[in-house]
């Protein structure tokens, strides 16, 4: 649960920062400002349409997905009104950083308790055990229809997009060993990035 509320506070940082945000964000930030509903809210919302795509790659949610779905929109609902905005470069450069890094240590936290993945995070694994389509490959193709939807719904992209997506990879890795995943977990991830 550390972990999930570090992984929305991080999105708030990203969001205040105003540098873009994360590829799946840039999504939920069209649908924010289509609906009109908090960022925070949409993503719940998202989540739980994507665990509908779980179904027909019988895929099952564990504790943890479930938890992923709600208390992450929660928590960055909360975060975004606590974070004060600012028009100083150098800050708003702090929060990005901030965002990243605690969006690392949250994804090391919570992948490490391992009570199941997210509801974005498994249809990419879905998508590999029931096509065999790589994780990298997945991914990509995923992260990528998503953002380009929410360009066009009216989400911001910018240097923080391509930030989070080089250097979350690299951290998270990081942060997994740091948090002492069990040996199965980490030769699992180890496999996964050598494969990506």
């Amino acid at each position: 649960m550390a972990g999930l509320a570090c992984f929305g506070t991080g999105i708030a940082f990203f969001v205040r920062s105003e540098l873009g945000v994360p590829p799946w964000d840039v999504f939920h930030q069209g649908i924010s400002e289509h609906t009109g509903l908090g960022l925070g809210t949409v993503l719940i919302i998202v989540a739980f349409f994507v665990l509908l795509l779980w179904i027909p790659l019988r895929l099952r949610p564990g504790l943890g997905t479930l938890l992923n779905a709600v208390e992450i929109g929660l928590v960055e609902n909360l975060a975004q009104d606590l974070i004060p905005h600012s028009h100083n470069m150098i800050i708003r450069i702090v929060y990005m950083v901030i965002g990243l890094c605690i969006i690392a240590a949250g994804s090391g936290l919570y992948i490490g308790a391992e009570f199941g993945s997210g509801p974005r995070d498994g249809l990419m694994l879905g998508l590999n055990a029931r096509f065999g389509i790589s994780v990298r490959t997945a991914r990509t193709f995923v992260e990528i229809t998503v953002m380009i939807i929410g360009i066009f719904l009216g989400g911001h992209i910018g240097v923080g997009t391509f930030v989070f997506a080089l250097g979350i990879g690299p951290m998270v890795q990081i942060t997994l060993r740091l948090f002492k995943m069990s040996r199965n977990s980490l030769d699992a991830v180890a496999g996964e990035a050598s494969e990506q």
